[in-house]
């Protein structure tokens, strides 16, 4: 259940037909080696790799001369339909509009970047490239030290390392692999798809960032990137989120209908409300808590740049959320709400129990109490933001320390007033 593999289909490799021997040849006289002769002009040169024949000897190759060849190319460029595998393409149609663009089921060409509607997701767009960054920028000496420590970390905070590149190490996949098999083709306005396509690197330079810390620490690469199958509290948030992109991930699934176009919906709020939206935040809090107290600093730097992805990421999926709904108000039912309101607590509940698998004990001036107050407070900031109403009266922040890097109600100007640093990847203070 936990794994992509039913979306991909083994290749058959046909194995070569043996060769059959040659016959023993009779010993013959040593010869002296002939030096090589100079070959004329267009003489064929053989390759290895494709058996290829240069010169006169190509049509044999074939065993067709080369005009017929060029012949029939020709031909069938005179046969060619342009229409034949284009079908959104009308020679000759109007130019786009921009009334023409819809979020969802628009029939206006996708390959047409502009004009733009929806200027809030190309200034994201460009607000990622300029946010890029790769994990080799991050030091990582001083966590290496530290880990290899005897003293170095409590064997609680060892835990939570551990689980948080557990469970991160495979869940930026689980997102990326939904928004290339299932949402990107879905979503139909080009300026959102271009933010979706710097959206899917970005998970991939998650990735790639867990790997390093892995790698760097010589940590079990096997125990770390198989523990969404072997620890029940990664395990339940991995499982919760591929549920709900299997039905978008069938070749055969489209758009168009009511019901389709809420199991759409559904999956954005899953994996933009929940998945990126409540089930990163304890393990990120937990990560920059320990850079607060200069341990594990590479690592929490790496988190932190994570995160300021993460929480744009976030941002997007709502005001694509909210911009279906303003498209499309009759899918936006009482019905479809209590729907959406229990997935986000599905997800509050499962966070709550991974902050308590993680912690059992009090650590880094947190413990599982806390935290599950503030996963009260993401979750009714989540509900808000997409018009629901919130759960959890009066639930508060409980670590201010957090306001400058991932407190939600901050979080544009954090972006604003943060975003050169994040540019050159340079040192980062905890103060």
């Amino acid at each position: 259940m936990l794994n992509w593999d039913e979306f991909h289909e083994d290749d058959t490799a046909t194995a070569p037909a043996p060769q059959a021997k040659s016959a023993p040849q009779a010993k013959s006289a040593p010869q002296t080696k002939a030096e090589p002769k100079p070959q004329p002009e267009g003489a064929g040169v053989e390759e290895s790799a494709g058996n290829y024949t240069a010169g006169n000897d190509r049509a044999s190759n074939y065993g067709v001369a080369d005009e017929d060849r060029m012949a029939r190319a020709r031909k069938s460029l005179e046969e060619l339909d342009v229409a034949a595998g284009l079908e959104e393409l009308e020679m000759g149609a109007a130019r786009i509009e921009v009334d023409d663009k819809k979020m969802i089921n628009a029939r206006a060409d996708l390959n047409q970047l502009v004009p733009f509607k929806y200027e809030w997701a190309w200034q994201k767009y460009l607000d990622g490239s300029a946010n890029h960054w790769m994990p080799q920028e991050v030091n990582m000496n001083a966590d290496i030290a530290l880990w290899k420590s005897q003293d170095g970390l409590t064997a609680d905070e060892r835990r939570i390392v551990e689980r948080s590149l557990g469970y991160f190490s495979t869940a930026d996949s689980l997102v990326a692999n939904n928004l290339v098999l299932a949402v990107y083709r879905l979503i139909t306005n080009p300026e959102c798809r271009q933010y979706l396509l710097r959206q899917s690197f970005e998970e991939a330079i998650h990735t790639h960032a867990y790997q390093y810390c892995v790698e760097s620490l010589g940590m079990d690469e096997g125990e770390v990137f198989n523990m969404y199958r072997e620890v029940p509290s990664v395990a339940a948030k991995s499982a919760w989120s591929l549920k709900h992109t299997q039905s978008l991930s069938r070749p055969d699934f489209h758009t168009g209908t009511d019901e389709t176009d809420q199991e759409l919906l559904r999956n954005l709020v899953a994996f933009y409300c929940v998945t990126e939206g409540i089930f990163f935040y304890c393990g990120f809090s937990q990560i920059l808590s320990m850079g607060r107290r200069n341990k594990m600093t590479g690592v929490a730097e790496q988190f932190q740049y994570i995160l300021r992805d993460e929480s744009m990421h976030l941002n997007f999926g709502v005001d694509m959320i909210n911009q279906i709904k303003i498209e499309n108000p009759h899918l936006w039912t009482p019905a479809f709400q209590d729907e959406c309101t229990q997935m986000i607590l599905e997800g509050t509940e499962l966070e709550i129990d991974y902050a308590r698998d993680t912690m059992p004990r009090g650590v880094l001036g947190m413990n599982a109490a806390i935290m599950e107050e503030y996963l009260h407070f993401i979750c009714n900031r989540r509900l808000a933001q997409i018009g629901l109403k919130e759960q959890f009266p009066g639930a508060k922040n409980p670590f201010p320390w957090m306001s400058e890097i991932i407190d939600l109600r901050k979080e544009k100007n954090f972006f604003e007033t943060r975003v050169t640093e994040y540019q050159v990847g340079g040192a980062l203070s905890w103060d």
